[in-house]
């Protein structure tokens, strides 16, 4: 007889605008063109990628065009500055606050459609029991295997479910914006936050 799953509370945390202001994708690519030759020399490219992000805003092929300049070699060399800048961008309450869910009983998440080589290190000392975010190829930085973003973030999350064997019953749920509706909408409870200020905004 097949064993059921256990049920587990969770609360999820999206990453940028909502633990930190600014966009780390956006933000690592603006430190690449004031760090590097190459990022100027893909200008073009980089321009005509994101052109089309109002046309396809969920699609991950327009990103890739848009961030074909990054290289190995340029993640590895820029990363470790661009993570003691990006770090200082952290919302006061942040740590605390995954802090106390975590002390409530609750297996907490970070969800995130920023690329796992910067998500993961800008949150290690954070305490998430899990950190999933879009996974990139690690030879080819600009290219998605997975984007985890819109609806993708509900199919990581039901992935990470499936790989630890639990029924996730999401109680809360943090998010700065509306493309995060999808895995808002599962929540008992949607937490949103103004990614200027990083305060909550009533609804």
């Amino acid at each position: 007889m097949q064993k059921k799953a256990k049920k587990v509370n969770v609360v999820v945390f999206d990453f940028d605008g909502t633990l930190s202001s600014h966009d780390a994708n956006y933000e690592f690519g603006k430190y690449c063109f004031r760090h590097s030759l190459r990022a100027w020399l893909f200008l073009p490219m980089t321009l005509f990628g994101m052109s089309f992000r109002h046309v396809a805003p969920n699609a991950a092929w327009w990103r890739q065009i848009g961030r074909r300049f990054i290289s190995a070699k340029m993640v590895k060399r820029l990363t470790p500055g661009f993570f003691e800048q990006h770090r200082l961008n952290r919302f006061g309450w942040s740590a605390e606050r995954v802090a106390t869910e975590r002390e409530a009983g609750n297996i907490v998440l970070l969800i995130s459609a920023s690329a796992n080589y910067l998500v993961r290190p800008l949150v290690r000392d954070m305490g998430f029991d899990d950190v999933i975010c879009s996974e990139m190829y690690a030879n080819k930085p600009w290219k998605y295997h997975f984007l985890c973003y819109h609806k993708n973030k509900v199919v990581a999350l039901e992935r990470w479910a499936k790989k630890n064997k639990v029924v996730p019953n999401v109680v809360r749920a943090y998010s700065d914006s509306k493309s995060d509706m999808p895995i808002m909408s599962i929540a008992q409870e949607q937490v949103w936050i103004d990614r200027k200020t990083g305060g909550r905004i009533e609804k």
